[in-house]
């Protein structure tokens, strides 16, 4: 199968580089991570797999190095060789796709007055908190604010839905991930939640 990828790539296939074989008979071939791209794992042909029976492993996976046995058949260097780098047709076929764009942050609505002047402040400094942030403080920044801005939406001074979408607009920006940026922001404000908070009649500071 990898033979016919190979083939379809206009390449050769990429079996120079460090093989164990596997008790069963497969082969796994070992070749060094490209710089820069963060690779997890597939199986078979199942979303951004590779094809029938070629499992992939990176970030957050294992495989079983030579010498250890299952049943006592044991996994032995096949081709003992320095891994190879990933080859670029297999990291094209791999790499994850871009993050979706960041939707455009519509300025929030609060109404006039002083009250709404100090919440407009309050939500922007949070909101420009978490779209400056890098790595690898972006997840903690993105709960800072949460938690500071639920205070104020379990108040009642800030709707939850409105700080929800800027606070996930600033953490797409910074390339945080959706799953990630939503079980974050859900976090903070369920903890800030805890301690609800509500502006004194002509808030201004």
């Amino acid at each position: 199968m990898l033979t016919v990828l190979a083939e379809r790539a206009g390449a050769r296939p990429p079996f120079d580089t460090h093989t164990v074989r596997t008790p069963s008979g497969g082969r796994h071939l070992y070749f060094t991570a490209p710089a820069g791209l963060d690779l997890g794992n597939t199986a078979g042909q199942h979303g951004r797999g590779l094809g029938w029976l070629i499992d992939t492993r990176g970030r957050g996976g294992y495989v079983l190095a030579a010498g250890s046995t299952i049943d006592g058949r044991p996994y032995t260097v096949e081709h003992d060789t320095t891994p190879a780098p990933l080859p670029d047709w297999l990291r094209r076929q791999l790499a994850p796709p871009p993050a979706p764009a960041a939707p455009a942050r519509a300025a929030p609505q609060l109404g006039a007055g002083r009250r709404a002047a100090y919440l407009h402040a309050v939500l922007t400094a949070e909101v420009d908190r978490v779209a400056a942030a890098t790595k690898p403080g972006r997840n903690h920044a993105l709960f800072t604010a949460a938690h500071a801005l639920g205070k104020l939406v379990a108040g009642g001074e800030l709707d939850h839905d409105q700080v929800g979408d800027l606070l996930t607009s600033a953490a797409l920006s910074t390339g945080l991930r959706p799953g990630e940026t939503s079980r974050t922001i859900i976090s903070g404000l369920h903890t800030g939640a805890n301690r609800p908070r509500t502006l004194q009649p002509g808030t201004a500071a």
